[in-house]
């Protein structure tokens, strides 16, 4: 910046500023207003469902989730059942925890082995279809 030596150039100074300082303020009230707005709570929830909903393989993780936990709760009730005794319920839970971590742990080979049942399901159920004659009324 250079010197300033006469009033005339003093004032031209503080005009620039004072626009400087204007157009700064407008920035910034806008930039205040889009944190406050990111800041409420109805735009974080929507911000953070958008990324989880848009998360790749949310889907698939959280079916093989929910079945492993499924199918050891299942494999608990199948092997135990119901009971006051410490020990079996003990055993059960071991149980549990065991089915889960195995399912869990190799989700992709049973999440295939899964879709490879339920295609096979899928074509013999359309092939009987399929083959069984529609049954024409007699006359």
């Amino acid at each position: 910046m250079e010197q300033i030596t006469t009033s005339a150039q003093l004032h031209t100074a503080i005009q620039l500023l004072k626009i400087e300082q204007q157009n700064k303020g407008v920035l910034l009230k806008e930039q205040a207003k889009i944190t406050y707005e990111s800041l409420k709570i109805a735009n974080l929830i929507k911000h953070t469902l958008n990324e989880i909903v848009s998360a790749p393989d949310l889907k698939e993780n959280a079916l093989a989730t929910t079945l492993s936990l499924a199918a050891g709760y299942l494999s608990k009730i199948a092997m135990i059942g119901t009971t006051i005794n410490p020990i079996k319920q003990l055993l059960g839970t071991l149980l549990q925890m065991g089915v889960t971590s195995v399912l869990a742990n190799n989700k992709e080979e049973i999440m295939s082995a899964l879709k490879t049942g339920l295609t096979l399901l899928k074509t013999n159920f359309l092939t009987k279809q399929n083959d069984t004659p529609n049954a024409q009324p007699s006359k």
